[in-house]
């Protein structure tokens, strides 16, 4: 690194802090770091303007408004191929329409510190980690496992290229209830028991996949976990990247919870269940990994830098076994983020009690988003202020009445309270001890008020 480079690297937090601080965005410890290194890497970052294109030397445009349909399309064609956009306030489904546009690169979810989901994405791979991938000294190690019922063979071809490309790994035949099917359960049973026997950050590969390349990808991004989805929305676990982090691990635990208590459901869907119950609690650094690392063996689309081939027929017959299955995510989904249905964020208070208060915010569709983003700050705010006796704080973020029924539906089953508010809408301090003075539990509270 020249001295300029690192006079840059050394004076980019200060730069940074200002521009957040300047236009009112609050980002948490680890969208801040993300950030950081997306500008580290691009260059020069800058909040988006409506109705302009990014300076020449902006590689990292923030948006922090929804742009129109012609806006968005005028701010794609002028991105460079060495450009990330950034969106930190991405739970909004105001701004779906620019990330239908743009490659998904990753999402962080929210936390106390910045209760919002901070999306980040662009046009292509390349220009993140250049071809062949960066080379870095974080150790990886590959993990996989077969039913025992199909014998050694159905690793081979996976264990030679991890031999000749000298990566550690630990490949091994599990038993297995459905003779060679494996279920999510014993999958994640084995991934578990990876995790506690290695230290290195673990990448599993389906065990009849090959590799083209070295995966050096994931180990560059620094992330608590790497996936792909095919059609943007259908969660995959043939390739699947943990960090060495503790939200990493309460993926996975949840993961194998929920997939132990349903061991009939599909696997991709317990994996998306898994995942949005962890981002919601904790700020989990996701990747969406390119198609290069989840490609079809006959794919003939497949790109020239492929680095995991699976054995799945180009129909994808193999993912989804319902083309039916999870329809009411996939909107959500494909926009990196969490739905109506999910709780937005999740937030425990210090209080040891089992009351849970779930806050459903109506009329995002036609609200503002810097008043959307306002209002979830100020309600996690007066929750920490003063929690009133909850022990939880559960944020569904509802676009329709469809949505609005189903939350409420949902923290009914869970006998959880209700506050039902509008963005507009300005909240007493005092709103969760007032409504904790009144335990009927499964009641709604609707905040009275109209749009100014």
């Amino acid at each position: 690194m020249t001295s300029a480079d690192m006079t840059q690297a050394e004076s980019l937090p200060d730069n940074l802090d200002q521009l957040l601080s300047s236009n009112g965005i609050r980002l948490g410890a680890a969208q801040r770091r993300r950030l950081a290194w997306l500008a580290q890497r691009l260059g020069g970052t800058t909040i988006h303007q409506s109705g302009s294109v990014p300076a020449p030397d902006s590689h990292v445009v923030i948006v922090v408004e929804p742009p129109s349909g012609p806006a968005a399309e005028m701010l794609y064609r002028s991105l460079r191929a060495n450009s990330a956009v950034v969106i930190p306030f991405g739970e909004n489904p105001a701004f779906d329409f620019l990330k239908s546009k743009l490659t998904d690169f990753g999402t962080i979810g929210p936390s106390l510190d910045g209760p919002h989901e901070m999306w980040w994405g662009g046009l292509n791979w390349r220009a993140i980690v250049p071809d062949g991938g960066s080379r870095t000294s974080t150790p990886l190690r590959v993990v996989s496992c077969y039913p025992r019922a199909c014998g050694h063979d159905q690793a081979r071809r996976l264990r030679d290229k991890l031999a000749e490309f000298e990566i550690a790994s630990d490949i091994a035949p599990i038993e297995t209830v459905d003779g060679e099917h494996i279920r999510a359960s014993e999958r994640t049973a084995f991934m578990l028991r990876m995790w506690h026997e290695h230290r290195e950050p673990l990448l599993f590969i389906e065990a009849d996949a090959t590799l083209s390349e070295p995966p050096r990808l994931p180990s560059c991004l620094d992330c608590d976990i790497a996936l792909h989805r095919w059609n943007r929305w259908e969660m995959s676990a043939r390739t699947l990247f943990l960090g060495r982090s503790p939200a990493a691990e309460a993926l996975l635990q949840t993961w194998h919870h929920i997939a132990s208590a349903y061991p009939q459901v599909w696997e991709g869907y317990l994996l998306d269940q898994a995942w949005s119950l962890t981002s919601s609690q904790v700020p989990l650094d996701t990747v969406w990994l390119p198609r290069s690392y989840h490609a079809p063996a006959e794919d003939l689309g497949t790109p020239r830098h492929t680095a995991v081939v699976h054995n799945l027929p180009v129909d994808s017959s193999d993912l989804g076994p319902d083309a039916e299955f999870g329809m009411a995510m996939r909107t959500a989904r494909r926009a990196s983020r969490s739905g109506g249905r999910d709780s937005m964020i999740v937030v425990k208070s210090e209080t040891m009690a089992s009351d849970v208060i779930t806050v459903i915010m109506r009329d995002i569709a036609t609200s503002d988003a810097r008043e959307v983003a306002a209002s979830i700050e100020a309600v996690t705010e007066a929750f920490a202020a003063d929690c009133g006796g909850f022990g939880r704080l559960e944020l569904s973020l509802c676009s329709w009445q469809d949505d609005v029924r189903t939350a409420k539906s949902a923290a009914r089953s869970a006998n959880n309270r209700i506050i039902e508010i509008a963005p507009w809408q300005t909240l007493p301090t005092d709103l969760f001890r007032t409504v904790g003075q009144s335990r009927n539990a499964g009641s709604v509270v609707v905040m009275a008020g109209h749009r100014g």
